[in-house]
């Protein structure tokens, strides 16, 4: 039921809420990035940008640092694809149930690692030789999140940041008034209504997550944890009463 959910094409409530708690994940994972360390995580942008920043101050390998980490999103959109996206062309179900548990693994090896204070002290200034693994698996998370909800989404819907979601509701809020159809109409509709609920959910996930890393340090990152715990649950579930 968890995985036809997922490969609805339709805008139903279930996968409303699915792709709502996707993008609140990725709100608290991306705001515990940038209080741990002040780098945002679930998106590549900012890391071209830091690479062409510390490039002209003349930091090489410092800016080589940076420009790796987009590598990590990428590899965990490629494995993603993988398992998704690859499947569905070839007429296959996709494997959800990899993909949630390697982002799983990721999260529970950041909360296990901080424990130790193996990234060092939560919020002092980015230190690439411990911070760079945290960044890394944030951001490869991210990587498999993003893809595996693109893929499914035929790619109408990105979770991990919101410029193209964005852009989408501007064009989106204009087709409203100049669809030909009622039909097209009503279908312009319910994507507005998505886009907004992952905008929400997104900032509401920032919102909630700020509040609880400010308190707790490195330990927010149980939030991201329990949320994929529970689709990781769901996936494994849906695979047992399919046995």
């Amino acid at each position: 039921m968890f995985t036809h959910i997922l490969n609805e094409t339709s805008y139903s409530p279930k996968k409303f809420l699915i792709w709502t708690s996707f993008a609140f994940q990725a709100g608290c994972v991306n705001v515990g990035g940038f209080l741990a360390c002040h780098r945002f995580v679930t998106h590549t942008t900012g890391f071209a940008t830091f690479f062409g920043s510390e490039m002209a101050k003349g930091s090489v390998s410092m800016a080589l640092g940076y420009l790796s980490v987009p590598l990590f999103f990428l590899a965990g959109a490629m494995f993603s694809a993988f398992f998704t996206d690859r499947r569905s062309l070839h007429n296959h179900k996709p494997n959800f149930l990899i993909v949630f548990a390697v982002m799983w693994v990721c999260f529970l090896t950041v909360i296990i690692l901080s424990e130790f204070q193996f990234f060092g002290v939560f919020g002092e200034e980015i230190s690439l030789s411990k911070d760079y693994f945290l960044i890394s698996l944030l951001s490869l998370s991210s990587g498999l999140q993003n893809a595996m909800i693109t893929s499914v989404s035929k790619t109408v819907v990105r979770t991990t940041h919101l410029t193209g979601l964005t852009t989408d509701l501007g064009i989106g809020l204009i087709r409203i008034f100049s669809s030909p159809t009622e039909y097209q109409r009503h279908q312009e509709i319910q994507a507005i209504r998505m886009r907004l609920g992952i905008i929400i959910g997104f900032i509401l996930g920032s919102w909630l997550g700020a509040s609880v890393f400010y308190k707790y340090d490195y330990r927010g990152f149980f939030i991201p944890f329990l949320i994929t715990s529970l689709f990781l649950f769901l996936s494994i579930k849906n695979r047992l009463t399919k046995v």
